[in-house]
């Protein structure tokens, strides 16, 4: 973690839509669920009023509400995330011999796996194309949060090989690290998202890219991070494209089928 200040920070810009007697009163209002952060209530006649001003579920994670992210104001802090990257894998060449609405269904499914699994403990950055970012904040977890990302990585590649698509399971890779984000709304006037902006994002999403299908390829700062390193992970030597220096990671052949190492990127070197 960065440190408590940044973390104090975080929670006041999330929370800084309302004085303490708001927060009181969301709390006392019926009825579950509720926002995690401010405790606006979903549910009941509370659910129903709150969602007329803007209270209700947010798109980035149904657990807070749209106040707490979206209309969160401009700013926020550096701290230690998780980020998780999940791409489909020959989602251009099976979507070339597929009408356009079998197409919409696929992702639809996609998407809605994605969600399921991750809205348990991270933020959906975005879901762009036959891709989804997620974020893991360290305020909003357990004290054990390494081993939640892990756990969500494999659940995405199980719900996928359960959907099928043009008669064949969707196969997904996805690329896990850590490390320090700035995490907050960025952007200009009314044009604005919360995400995170670092070296971290750019990692993670390079390791997905270095992903096969059914593969989960993490850094090593992340595996040693774990309380219980999968032992069927083989150690990778990664040379990713646009990082100066070759990225040590290792490797879970989740799927049947995956291959033995990474799929090549820029200068990548093989498995060691």
């Amino acid at each position: 973690m960065h440190g408590d200040a940044d973390v104090t920070d975080f929670i006041k810009l999330m929370n800084s839509h309302g004085p303490r007697a708001f927060f009181w009163l969301m709390c006392h209002m019926p009825s579950e669920p509720r926002c995690r952060l401010c405790g606006a209530p979903y549910g009941g006649f509370g659910g129903r009023l709150m969602r007329r001003v803007g209270f209700g579920p947010s798109r980035k994670n149904p657990s807070m509400c749209v106040t707490c992210f979206e209309k969160a104001p401009m700013g926020g802090a550096q701290m230690e995330i998780g980020v998780l990257f999940a791409d489909l894998r020959g989602f251009t060449a099976l979507s070339e011999s597929m009408a356009p609405e079998a197409v919409a269904e696929m992702l639809n499914g996609f998407y809605g796996s994605a969600t399921e699994v991750l809205s348990r403990c991270a933020i959906i950055d975005k879901m762009v194309g036959d891709q989804v970012m997620a974020l893991y904040l360290p305020p909003l977890l357990s004290e054990r949060w390494e081993n939640e990302m892990l756990r969500d990585a494999r659940e995405l590649l199980a719900r996928a090989g359960e959907r099928v698509a043009a008669e064949a399971p969707l196969q997904l890779g996805v690329g896990l690290d850590v490390g320090e984000a700035f995490v907050g709304n960025v952007g200009s006037g009314e044009v604005k998202d919360f995400t995170a902006l670092g070296d971290v994002v750019n990692t993670a999403a390079r390791l997905q890219s270095s992903a096969q299908a059914g593969q989960i390829v993490i850094t090593q700062r992340l595996y040693e991070r774990l309380s219980a390193p999968p032992l069927e992970a083989r150690a990778a030597t990664l040379k990713l494209e646009g990082k100066s220096e070759e990225t040590r990671a290792y490797v879970l052949d989740i799927a049947d089928g995956a291959r033995a190492q990474p799929q090549a990127s820029a200068g990548q070197t093989g498995l060691r």
